[in-house]
Order: structure tokens, then C-alpha cells, then sequence
């Protein structure tokens, strides 16, 4: 996989004042090991998750929490299908990860449907916001993760995913779906290259990280 120089990535990659950083579905019933819906490796990227974070919030740019939810009487394309019921209203499988919640200060989508975008107000939200850039971390990267990526370079975003922040339902699913980003025009960074370039944002637009 190429990996961007920090020049490049300054110059086509980030525009810091204006990315969101995007957590896509990092809920149990895609994380425990008994999930209806396990991701392998989902719980290997939370620590990568948490450490971009930290660089978010540091220097107050958006941190936003896709939700996915589902009710018993739900019959859209998502639980029509061979999938196991997942993620269901007023179930514990519904909630964060313990170790990976929304701070007082980020922001939280729920959505019904794998794209991030599909009926929810994430592109008023990021338009609001002033961004037009997005990192997307989560799960799965060959189902929500993939979808949004689509639907936000369709919408004209700039979209960034970070491989060892996203897993999918198998390895080969999870290494299709980042081709299939690159593909439409999205971009495949590693984390270590995506932090050294923030940092080296945010010595020259915001206050230094700690």
C-alpha cells in the first residue's frame, strides 16, 4: 500500500480546519466476541480510534458517533436479508463499546440503514459545521464503513480512511472494500503517516498536541 509523504497529504489530503472524524458503528453487537455480527479485529482498532480522537478533540475539530439501530418491526433492506438481528432498540447490543464512548462534546448519528447519510442529518450536520473533508473509522469496512464513503464522495466530500482504524467482516472483505474506496476516489492512509501530518498541521493552525 503507498503511503503519502507529509507534503502530499498536506497539500491534497487534509484540510485540517475542515475534517470531521467520523466513527462508524463501534457498537457491541459488531464488537464482543458473542455479537450476532463480530468483526475480527474490531477490538484491535480501538485503541487507534481512541488516539486520533484524542487529536480531535484536542484542537475542538467534530468528532462524530454513528448508532446503528434497529426495531423488531423493522423490515428494510438490512434486516430482510440472511443477517442475524443485531443492534436492536433498548438492547445492550445497541450501545458504545465501554471503552470507546462519545465525549460531553461529540456528536452522535443514529442511523437505520449502512450508509451514514441514508435519511439521517449527517450532511446538514458536517455543511453546518464547515467541513469538507472526512476520516472514517469503524466497522465494517466492507458494509457501513464502504457505504458511507460512497454515499460522502458522491456528496462531494473528501473522504480518508485509515486501515488499522477500520475492520471488516473478514480480512478479504475488509481489503476489497478499501480497493473499492480507492477506487471511487478516496484515500487509504496509514495511521502513523495521517497522525505525523496532523500533528504537523496543528503545529501551524491550532494549539500544539499533548
Amino acid at each position: 500500500m503507498a503511503i503519502l509523504s507529509n507534503k502530499k497529504i498536506m497539500k491534497d489530503s487534509f484540510d485540517f480546519l475542515h475534517t470531521a472524524l467520523i466513527i462508524v458503528d463501534m457498537q457491541n453487537d459488531f464488537l464482543l466476541e458473542d455479537a450476532p455480527i463480530c468483526c475480527p479485529g474490531g477490538l484491535d482498532i480501538v485503541k487507534n480510534i481512541k488516539k486520533l480522537a484524542r487529536y480531535f478533540r484536542t484542537n475542538n475539530q467534530p468528532v462524530i458517533f454513528t448508532q446503528d439501530e434497529h426495531q423488531k418491526q423493522d423490515f428494510g433492506l438490512e434486516l430482510d436479508r440472511e443477517e442475524p438481528e443485531h443492534c436492536l432498540e433498548g438492547t445492550c447490543g445497541v450501545d458504545f463499546y465501554k471503552d470507546l464512548k462519545p465525549y460531553e462534546n461529540d456528536y452522535i448519528i443514529k442511523k437505520h440503514r449502512y450508509s451514514a447519510f441514508f435519511a439521517t442529518d449527517l450532511d446538514l450536520l458536517l455543511r453546518r459545521l464547515d467541513m469538507n473533508t472526512l476520516i472514517l473509522t469503524g466497522v465494517a469496512t466492507d458494509v457501513c464503513v464502504e457505504a458511507t464513503a460512497q454515499d460522502a464522495q458522491q456528496l462531494g466530500y473528501h473522504v480518508i480512511v485509515i486501515p488499522e482504524c477500520v475492520a471488516g467482516t473478514s480480512f478479504i472483505a475488509h481489503q476489497a472494500a478499501l480497493d473499492h474506496i480507492k477506487y471511487i476516489g478516496g484515500k487509504v492512509i496509514s495511521l502513523n503517516t495521517s497522525i505525523r501530518a496532523l500533528s504537523i498541521l496543528s503545529k501551524f493552525l491550532l494549539s500544539p498536541f499533548s
